[in-house]
This record gives C-alpha cells, sequence and structure tokens, in this order.
C-alpha cells in the first residue's frame, strides 16, 4: 500500500475509535510510526486528509449502490444492499458522528457531500423503480424519489441521533443494525404481497447479528 493511502486508512480507524476532533496529525504520524514531516509531504493538514477519506466514501457509495440489471431480485441481491449500507455507517461513522462540525468548517468539502447525495439519491431512486417494476415495491411513481430521500435522511442522521439520545459514548455495530431495521421497515410497509415475507426474513437476519454483537 502507498504511503498516502496507509495515512488516509490509519486516519480513518483513529477517528472511528477516538473520535475525529481529539485527533492531530501528529497522532497520526506516530500511529503509523513515521515523522510529521513525512506525513506533511503527502497532506497538508488533516483536513486535507479529511477530504481523501470523502473520497473513500464516494467510491463505497458508487460501488455499493449501483442499480442492478439482468439480475434476479432474490435476498441475496437486497441483502447485498444492506449490507452496503451498514457498512458504509461503520466504515465511515466518525464522519456521520460530526458531519455538521466537519462540512461547516470546510466549504469545499459541504459542497462536495451535497454533490455526493444528490447522486446517491438517483441512485437510490434509480434502484426503487427497478424494485417497483419487478413486483417487489408497491409504490406511486411520485412517491419513490421522497422514500429514497427518506431512506437517506434516516441513514445520514441515525449515528447522530443514537450519540443524543442513548446516552452511549461510542457507537456500536449493534446499534447500528437498529438503524438498518429502521429501513427496512419502509421496505416493508411497501412491499408487495410476494416480497413481504423476503424483507421478513431479511429483518430476522439483521435482528439477529444486532443481538449477536450485544453479547
Amino acid at each position: 500500500m502507498k504511503t498516502r493511502d496507509r495515512i488516509v486508512h490509519a486516519s480513518l480507524e483513529l477517528f472511528n475509535l477516538n473520535g475525529e476532533p481529539g485527533i492531530t496529525t501528529n497522532h497520526i504520524a506516530a500511529h503509523l510510526g513515521m515523522s510529521p514531516g513525512n506525513l506533511y509531504y503527502h497532506f497538508r493538514n488533516k483536513e486535507d486528509i479529511i477530504r481523501s477519506i470523502f473520497d473513500l466514501y464516494q467510491q463505497h457509495l458508487e460501488k455499493g449502490f449501483q442499480p442492478y440489471e439482468n439480475k434476479q431480485v432474490d435476498m441475496a441481491l437486497l441483502m447485498g444492499y444492506f449490507d452496503a449500507l451498514f457498512y458504509t455507517l461503520w466504515q465511515f461513522r466518525f464522519m456521520y458522528a460530526n458531519l455538521v462540525i466537519i462540512l461547516g468548517r470546510d466549504e469545499e468539502l459541504k459542497q462536495k457531500y451535497l454533490g455526493i447525495q444528490q447522486q446517491v439519491l438517483a441512485r437510490s431512486s434509480n434502484i426503487l423503480q427497478q424494485l417497483k417494476k419487478d413486483k417487489v415495491l408497491d409504490i406511486a411513481d411520485d412517491e419513490i424519489t421522497p422514500l429514497a430521500d427518506t431512506i437517506r435522511m434516516i441513514a445520514g442522521f441515525w449515528i447522530s441521533n443514537q450519540l443524543t439520545y442513548s446516552g452511549a459514548a461510542n457507537i456500536t455495530k449493534s446499534s447500528l443494525y437498529e438503524g438498518l431495521l429502521r429501513v427496512l421497515m419502509l421496505f416493508k410497509a411497501y412491499s408487495t404481497s410476494d416480497s413481504f415475507e423476503t424483507f421478513k426474513h431479511l429483518e430476522q437476519h439483521y435482528r439477529t447479528l444486532a443481538l449477536e454483537d450485544d453479547q
């Protein structure tokens, strides 16, 4: 792995474990066993590193939420989307926990993030439209984009909501599975008679994972 990539991934790990505000470039350099000067050769400051982490975030979203084509809609395909959503929340949890603060101090990054979210909304709407066409969802055409946006809002603010109302100091995988189950509630509400059982099985699957993580 290139040094620049090592810095990005180490920073992401430290931000997730300890929170972004308390981690400095000196902490990152020490974690990697390199001098601060070597780190500054690759990144001007911490904000520069965070922008690169957002690039990783964008790449994951593009890979994980591609509309499916010429594929059978089964539990495995749907689980792939829900697993991708869980991975996004877990892998970038520091970002969701401090999103307003991070974007508030970097206007360039804020505009980048807003652009990413518009892409996510369009991609998600396309997926929901396909699911309607394949009789997995029973939903009016004019409700598809609002549903996609509601899912985006739940995912985007679930972590900050948990940190605010649960009293927890850290986010656990179990708490993220609970957020995933809230999204599944929406899919069950719009499911067809043929797909309802599939969503129930998915619900049980993620409920089991949530309980296992608690143990």
